[in-house]
């Protein structure tokens, strides 16, 4: 259950709240209690017919379609939310924002989620059942436009399969939030080619701003009211989708050929926000987190390990640093891994996060702004360590440490500096700096034997 208009929005339920491996067949629609008026099935058909040409997509089977009251459109949503489910990886998405710091400690991320997709539903369509659905309360200036775009979604499923082909990205929700930018991107530029037919295409329009697309937040006071990284991950596929989409059409001969994008789907949002990278074929690197086995301890349980992509590395920053930043450092980035853990016992979490930019120095521009986000992040903060390219202090939860060595950053938020240190000699790093001995502190003693001399020793950090 992917494709909800709410407004003129298509909101995707399930890019923050997990996804399932369905162990019910899906659940069917109800007959409608809405008459079915001839006025709007002529209309779906003949949305359906024009779209199929638009698209270059010719109609495989007939679509089921009906109109629906709020009542039954929302009744659905949920049952197949419910359907959806996936407590395990929705309870690890909301520990790791949690820990990136993009919400809030014990945040009500479901049940604002459940809001905002209820809150201005004008249609959707259903993969599962192959159905169609529209809001009674719709105008009839609106019907066709709404039409037209779960119209493209019907024929797109058709032809390649949706669902399957976005949950083929599974496990790396980097790469899937990445698919759905196609699926529903491609759904908005479509729409405003049906908008614009006999009058250009958008192809022919200069390098769109989606985000003008999207109307006034202020109309959908849920959205509007929920935290910046909501709004942004589900508006997501269709700002940056429909540009990336734009940018696909005006390089190739359009619709005809946008079958080659489901035939070689991006596999970053980095693509997606820079489409120039996708089309000249330039994939991010895979890269590997450090091994952990028999460094933390059995009472941590792994609850995900995944991408966050530039995308997610974009809105980590923003939540701390200025927009403009924020931009500019996640646009170094080239490739990300990172690992939640969350002790079974007093419920605390541990983030593993490495990080690779586009260059040394881009490395270097980023260590000094994660210092500063920690810092921000973490308002109690106790010996506090700086160096070159190693920054640390202690929480009272546990250490906080970040370094960098070359193009790559390791972070990590809940642990000690010996698991640090065995982390970064795991990936080949020399040595860290030495921990300076405070003021005051004892002296540590060293025996000789045979007892020659007792003398006192004290380590102390070398200078920088």
């Amino acid at each position: 259950m992917k494709r909800i208009l709410a407004g003129f929005i298509v909101l995707l339920v399930t890019v923050l709240s997990g996804y399932a491996q369905k162990s019910a067949p899906p659940a069917a629609m109800p007959p409608p209690t809405t008459e079915q008026s001839a006025e709007f099935l002529q209309a779906a058909d003949e949305v359906l017919a024009e779209m199929s040409k638009l698209l270059s997509l010719p109609i495989l089977s007939p679509l089921k379609k009906s109109l629906r009251s709020r009542d039954e459109i929302k009744a659905y949503l949920l049952q197949k939310m419910n359907e959806d489910k996936d407590a395990a990886k929705r309870y690890a998405d909301q520990k790791s924002m949690e820990k990136f710091g993009l919400l809030p400690k014990d945040y009500p991320l479901e049940q604002t989620l459940v809001k905002v997709l209820t809150e201005q539903i004008a249609g959707l369509y259903d993969p599962d059942s192959k159905e169609f659905f529209i809001a009674n309360w719709n105008t009839d200036a609106d019907v066709r436009m709404v039409m037209s775009h779960e119209l493209t979604h019907a024929l797109h499923d058709q032809h390649f399969h949706i669902d399957k082909w976005s949950d083929a990205a599974k496990p790396n929700d980097d790469a899937e939030l990445a698919r759905d930018a196609v699926v529903e991107g491609s759904a908005v530029a479509a729409m405003l080619d049906y908008i614009l037919r006999g009058k250009g295409s958008v192809r022919d329009l200069g390098e769109l701003d989606a985000s003008m697309l999207m109307g006034d937040p202020g109309s959908s006071p849920e959205l509007a009211k929920a935290p910046k990284v909501l709004q942004d991950e589900l508006l997501f596929p269709y700002t940056a989708g429909t540009t990336f989409t734009q940018r696909v059409l005006k390089a190739s001969s359009g619709w005809p050929d946008f079958h080659k994008v489901y035939e070689n789907p991006p596999v970053s949002t980095q693509q997606i926000m820079h489409p120039d990278l996708y089309l000249q074929g330039i994939v991010p690197p895979k890269i590997a987190l450090p091994e952990t086995a028999g460094l933390i301890s059995a009472e941590w349980k792994k609850l995900d390990e995944n991408n966050m992509g530039e995308f997610g590395l974009l809105e980590i920053l923003k939540q701390f640093l200025t927009k403009d930043r924020s931009t500019s450092l996640a646009s170094a980035w080239s490739a990300d891994r990172y690992a939640i853990f969350e002790n079974q016992k007093n419920k605390r979490t541990l983030l593993i996060f490495r990080v690779r930019l586009g260059s040394d120095a881009d490395a270097a521009r980023f260590f000094g702004a994660y210092s500063e986000l920690l810092e921000s992040k973490y308002d109690m903060r106790t010996n506090l360590m700086r160096r070159p390219n190693f920054f640390s202090f202690d929480t009272p939860e546990d250490g906080v440490f970040l370094r960098c060595m070359g193009t790559d950053c390791l972070i990590l938020e809940g642990s000690s500096r010996t698991v640090f240190d065995h982390l970064t000699m795991e990936l080949g790093w020399p040595g860290s700096p030495l921990v300076p001995v405070k003021p005051g502190e004892p002296r540590v003693k060293v025996t000789m034997f045979p007892p020659v001399i007792q003398f006192p020793v004290s380590f102390h950090a070398p200078m920088r």
